[in-house]
């Protein structure tokens, strides 16, 4: 009897080492496979931004200071610009492969005949801010004031004058009743703000948080929030994305993945990064002397980032009706359908591989 009782006592040690060494080899073959996902087809790639020390584009930094474009087999030059719609020129013209900036341009462009998609989004509001100078526009009360004013925007055709043309349109304003002057998104927009150049701006963080910190400019509308973005558009709408042509993404999948795959764990680095965290991994150059106030700004932004690189379809059917029906957007040679601007592939296998 106690023979058989030690050999049952020593069977089961057996058979829970058995477990434990068979979970082991899962785990180890599942870390495997997480970490050694098919190689890109092309290892450089050019990734064009409109304004890289904008928090819209944090994502992107976070994925390039941290190395996760590298630990993905990519080396990627961000292509800096002053805009997102000359961001989207260099892709045009060939000088880029792969476009960071606003969704509202791939329904644009879409619609004007050119094949590209969105795979990845960065953002799920647009972090987009209308103020008004509290210097020339003192006694502001009602946006007819702005009749005949400079309205300062990033460049022509950027989501920034698109976003003023849209609120001053449902102002009554018609396009002519004021002039738009292109500010870019850095020092210079609000230097023109502060001299006095341009009497409102459409811009993003940090401009925006500096020209608050200062009193210089008053908020009329600001989208930093989903509830901001809800209440502005009637329900969530498309934000900061990757883009590229439908020839690229065909011809190179797996360089898309590894791209989706570096944003996405950004993303999710992003959700629970402290200030510490932000302040090692950000360039000085980009807090413009002033860790406290990006840190601040940050935080007027933060739930405006997506946590995962997905998009809903609510979110996609706001943002096509916006620009249908205020025709913010260059005229359409046809009205391209949600589906075909947009695909949620890439970050879906990105999100189960980082758990994001």
């Amino acid at each position: 009897m106690q023979l058989e009782n030690s050999f049952t006592a020593a069977d089961q040690r057996r058979r829970l080492l058995l477990s434990a060494s068979a979970i082991s080899l899962i785990g180890a073959s599942r870390a495997w496979a997480q970490a050694s996902p098919p190689r890109p087809e092309r290892s450089e790639v050019t990734l064009a931004v409109g304004g890289r020390t904008a928090i819209y584009y944090l994502p992107l930094t976070i994925a390039d200071q941290l190395g996760y474009f590298k630990d993905e087999g990519l080396q990627v030059e961000l292509q800096d610009h002053t805009a997102g719609s000359l961001a989207l020129q260099s892709m045009l013209r060939g000088t880029a492969n792969v476009t960071g900036g606003s969704y509202e341009h791939v329904i644009d462009l879409r619609g004007r005949g050119f094949n590209c998609l969105a795979f990845v989004f960065t953002g799920r509001a647009p972090q987009l801010v209308f103020g008004v100078s509290t210097r020339t526009l003192a006694q502001f009360k009602e946006p007819a004031q702005l009749k005949g004013r400079r309205v300062g925007i990033t460049a022509t055709d950027s989501a920034t004058h698109w976003f003023a043309k849209f609120l001053l349109g449902r102002a009554g304003l018609q396009p002519g009743d004021v002039e738009y002057v292109n500010v870019g998104n850095s020092t210079s927009a609000a230097m023109a703000i502060r001299e006095g150049r341009i009497d409102a701006i459409a811009n993003i963080d940090p401009v925006i948080s500096l020209l608050e910190s200062r009193g210089e400019i008053r908020v009329l509308w600001d989208t930093r929030s989903m509830r901001g973005t809800h209440d502005l558009y009637g329900g969530p709408m498309g934000a900061g994305c990757l883009y590229t042509s439908q020839d690229f993404l065909v011809r190179y999948p797996n360089t898309v993945q590894a791209l989706t795959n570096a944003v996405v764990r950004a993303l999710k680095w992003l959700q629970t990064a402290g200030p510490s965290d932000i302040v090692r991994a950000v360039p000085e150059a980009f807090m413009y002397g002033d860790r406290a106030l990006y840190l601040a700004a940050l935080g007027k932004a933060r739930e405006a980032m997506s946590p995962d690189g997905l998009v809903s379809e609510d979110c996609v059917e706001t943002t096509h009706r916006v620009v249908a029906k205020y025709g913010i957007t260059a005229s359409a040679v046809r009205p391209p359908s949600p589906a075909a601007t947009f695909t949620n592939d890439f970050a879906r296998r990105a999100k189960r591989r980082f758990q994001a």
